[in-house]
């Protein structure tokens, strides 16, 4: 039975949702696919499950060959499992808690890792059970605190996540590379392109983890790629350390005569003005050391103060530093913070005075550059006062090394593969070898060949569906709407009937029964007093790739073949647009 855009349940806008960002959240809002519910929770129309059904579909079909078996667990979860892994905690205020009627605590899932766990301890007890994978496409919720970019980031999202349960890590690497070729081959199938990178696994856990990065100026990762091939996520990406000198016979550190300098380049002018280097090269914000205060919040509530100690020509990335500090939340120190420590001199701030060794109680932490015997210009802790040629290890030593400063364009690449370049990028896939954390901490065992207790190691792997949605709609418009790939578009046809004629009506109700005879899934504009530039424009907008226009030549037995994609029109016969549009197509 085709689809009649007359008794469809859709209205197409003419104008932007006043909250869109981005493109895909317009056009998908405005052609009907979707609609706000709430900040981050959008209702699913007809046209909008269409089109993720078949992004499923695919995503299914590769996981069932890949040799991993759908199961599908509630979305509502209790307390108790998320206490023993301890991500009950760590969520923080991402995680949507509630009580039932009885008190009860309980979750609405951001992740499965525990159900998935007990469920195979509650079926399987021995090795020979194993090797297994699991995986469902299933709604996960987290409290964003700023939900944006409609479908890219909200509180609400579907997703499909896998697990892998083997006795060995040989085992778990041949499970992680199966489930690594599915993606790429998911992926190649949706028509993404797609970066792989090397990437921090966070709150999850675990060793190994990869990104499946789509480059798009609407991403939210940054991320590095080298020429050589090495590619990771800013997060990820560690520098190349420089070698360390040695102490002996370096100058000994000297307070410069008190300036207003308190920011790196009014310190440098100062410093090439007043203070010319013996080797003749000027002063550059390399050559100073930048000392920047932030406030660690942690899970048990409490508030410490950190210094990170970077080069002057480096700014702090905080994403960077949230991994390094994780699962505390990072923020920078306030007015009220160097008011309730006066060790802290705002503008003149230099290493000397921190540290566990300290009696200010305040960790000092540097970047890799920062090596043993590396001399720096940095505040004497005075006001208007700096002191230069302060060196590392020797006159202050640090309580740990971070990676925390902003990534280059041009920094080398840790593999030796040249310098890295960066770019924008959206996350849609992401895979872990999770290790025994899990199994582990739920008692997830199995006898081995030898009738031992052996702790199940884990994969876990996940696909952001409803992202993929958004993310191929970012990529495939125009000016006039949405231009959907043909194997994700909610319909292989669109049959617009133009006119008054009753003969445009007859021959475009015969033209729809011969497509669906050729198994094609047809949607016909049949409503009978919609002008034709309404009819156009919603065709537009919706992003069928295929429209057939049935207009004044019905009657002659011509119809007119409309390709969104290109945007070029044929007229041909009937029989032929049949044959044409019933022909193998492609993404």
């Amino acid at each position: 039975m085709s689809t009649r855009l007359s008794q469809l349940f859709v209205r197409t806008l003419r104008e932007d949702p006043s909250d869109a960002e981005v493109t895909s959240h317009r056009l998908l809002v405005r052609a009907g696919y979707i609609r706000r519910q709430a900040p981050g929770v959008f209702a699913w129309l007809p046209l909008g499950l269409r089109v993720k059904a078949k992004i499923e579909a695919v995503i299914r079909d590769e996981m069932t060959a890949a040799g991993a078996q759908e199961v599908h667990f509630p979305a509502l979860l209790p307390r108790e499992p998320y206490e023993v892994t301890g991500r009950w905690v760590e969520y923080g205020d991402a995680l949507f808690r509630l009580k039932d009627r009885k008190g009860g605590d309980y979750l609405l899932a951001p992740t499965h890792e525990e159900a998935f766990t007990l469920l195979v301890k509650d079926l399987y007890s021995s090795y020979k059970d194993l090797p297994l994978t699991l995986f469902q496409i299933q709604d996960k919720y987290r409290d964003e605190a700023r939900p944006r970019a409609g479908l890219l980031r909200g509180r609400e999202f579907t997703m499909k996540d896998a697990y892998s349960f083997d006795v060995s890590d040989a085992g778990l690497d041949a499970s992680y590379q199966a489930q690594r070729d599915a993606y790429e081959r998911i992926f190649t199938r949706l028509g993404l392109e797609y970066v792989i990178v090397k990437a921090d696994a966070g709150a999850m856990g675990g060793s190994r983890s990869e990104e499946f990065l789509h480059p798009t100026a609407v991403g939210e990762d940054t991320f590095v790629r080298s020429a050589g091939g090495y590619a990771a996520n800013v997060e990820a990406f560690t520098t190349v350390v420089p070698e360390s000198i040695a102490l002996e016979g370096l100058p000994e550190a000297h307070e410069l005569e008190p300036a207003d300098t308190p920011t790196i380049a009014s310190l440098v002018d100062q410093l090439n003005e007043s203070h010319p280097r013996a080797d003749g090269r000027d002063w550059t914000a390399g050559d100073t050391l930048k000392n920047v205060v932030v406030a660690l919040s942690h899970l048990d509530g409490s508030r410490e103060l950190v210094v990170v100690g970077l080069p002057g020509d480096r700014d702090v990335d905080m994403k960077r530093l949230e991994v390094a500090f994780a699962p505390a939340e990072v923020d920078a120190a306030g007015d009220a913070d160097f008011t309730k420590n006066p060790v802290l001199v705002k503008g003149y701030l230099g290493p000397q005075v921190l540290g566990l060794e300290s009696d200010s109680g305040i960790r000092y932490v540097v970047d890799p550059r920062v090596v043993e015997g590396s001399a720096w210009v940095t505040g004497a802790n005075r006001q208007g006062v700096h002191v230069s040629g302060l060196v590392a290890g020797r006159d202050f030593t640090p309580d740990a090394v971070i990676e925390a400063a902003q990534v280059r364009e041009g920094d080398p690449a840790p593999d030796g593969s040249g310098p890295i370049e960066t770019a924008r990028g959206m996350e849609i896939g992401h895979v872990f070898q999770l290790g025994r954390k899990y199994a582990e901490a739920l008692g997830l065992k199995v006898l081995d060949e030898n009738g031992k207790q052996a702790t199940v190691t884990m994969g876990s792997y996940g696909i952001g569906v409803t992202r993929i949605l958004a993310v191929i709609a970012e990529s495939n418009n125009d000016e006039k709407g949405l231009v959907w790939p043909a194997n994700v578009a909610p319909f292989d046809v669109h049959v617009v009937a133009t006119g008054k004629d009753p003969v445009v009506f007859e021959v475009a109700e015969k033209l729809t029964a011969d497509l669906e005879a050729h198994r094609l899934d047809v949607l016909y504009d049949d409503r009978p007093k919609v002008s034709p530039g309404v009819k156009f424009g919603d065709a537009e907008l919706l992003g069928v790739p295929q429209i057939v226009v049935v207009g004044r030549s019905a009657g002659e037995g011509i119809v007119e073949l409309w390709d969104r994609r290109t945007g070029e029109r044929t007229p041909v016969p009937v029989a032929e647009a049949v044959a044409t549009l019933s022909a193998p197509r492609t993404v």
